[in-house]
């Protein structure tokens, strides 16, 4: 199979080579570049927890000056790859089953109502923490870390595999990741060609922009890696 990856970098390389290993040839065209925001200000008081909902984010967090007093509380992640990105500093980390709605109703069960919670994030996020945990009594904090930009294009490299129909299939990770593919596709006048194309996305919401372009997508069971790639065997 020939799969497009189009994740940041440098977790794009990481799946191309495990496709790769998998027997699959894989092709990255990387659609958004992570920027972390130096200038980013922790909100003032104490916490009970904090929270991550993606790997980008671990990562930051790990190179940020407020980590040492952060890292006494209990971290709660999204799913298993950010848990396993997170700062070492955390010792009590716990997993949610893979996607925000997951992370709040662990967040739910293990956090008591008063309790102050700390979202580390980035500028545009899948889960609103603070509107799913409010009515249980949890205050969410906000704390934007870093930010994704769109691709302005296509790589030529993927120009010329879409239209020679060497792309089989392509992976999808995020609806902005997706989005910013339909419309860059839509941009360079190749948008039709992409519906020879089998995307596979990790949720509904990933695959909605996919959708609305005419593609065919099909959705993981579980919003994961491994998740998509079970979907490759079927």
């Amino acid at each position: 199979m020939r799969v497009l990856v189009t994740r940041p970098l440098p977790d794009a390389w990481a799946t191309a080579e495990r496709l790769r290993g998998a027997g699959h040839e894989a092709m990255v065209d990387s659609l958004l570049a992570v920027e972390a925001l130096a200038g980013a200000e922790l909100p003032p008081g104490r916490f009970d927890a904090v929270a991550l909902t993606s790997v980008n984010g671990a990562r930051a967090l790990g190179a940020r000056p407020e980590l040492q007093a952060l890292a006494g509380l209990p971290l709660y992640a999204v799913g298993r790859r950010t848990a396993a990105a997170a700062p070492d500093a955390f010792a009590d980390v716990r997993i949610a089953g893979g996607d925000g709605a997951a992370l709040a109703t662990l967040l739910r069960a293990e956090l008591p109502r008063g309790a102050r919670l700390l979202y580390v994030a980035g500028a545009d996020r899948a889960v609103d923490l603070g509107a799913e945990l409010v009515a249980d009594g949890i205050s969410t904090e906000l704390f934007v870390i870093y930010r994704t930009v769109p691709a302005t294009r296509l790589s030529m490299e993927t120009m010329v595999a879409v239209q020679e129909g060497r792309i089989d299939t392509a992976f999808h990770f995020s609806p902005r990741t997706a989005a910013t593919l339909a419309a860059r596709a839509q941009e360079a006048g190749v948008s039709a060609l992409f519906r020879h194309v089998e995307h596979l996305c990790f949720s509904a919401n990933v695959a909605a922009p996919l959708a609305a372009a005419g593609w065919p997508t099909r959705i993981a069971a579980a919003p994961t890696e491994d998740g998509l790639f079970a979907l490759l065997v079927r």
